[in-house]
């Protein structure tokens, strides 16, 4: 019998999507900083329009995006972060 846990099983279909969007955007912007890097004005930017974008569901765009745009936007928080610890250590 295989009593390995399983995280993914116990989490329901919209932390899942906030995962995978979280963990997609993170990869997505280590990898472009790498290849043309951008300043914290441009990502904070990015930032805003994606809060703005996720205040904007009036017509109601469903539980998942919602999950997957929150993902978003903390990926950016997690990833602005580490760049200002980053400068201040400089």
């Amino acid at each position: 019998m295989d009593t390995t846990y399983n995280l993914d099983a116990d989490l329901s279909g919209e932390e899942r999507v906030f995962h995978d969007s979280y963990d997609r955007t993170l990869l997505y912007l280590e990898n472009r900083q790498k290849m043309a890097p951008v300043s914290l004005i441009v990502l904070e930017g990015e930032l805003h329009h994606l809060t703005v974008y996720e205040g904007q569901d009036w017509v109601g765009r469903g539980e998942l995006k919602n999950s997957e745009i929150q993902g978003q936007i903390y990926a950016y928080i997690a990833f602005i972060g580490k760049m200002k610890e980053e400068l201040q250590d400089e």
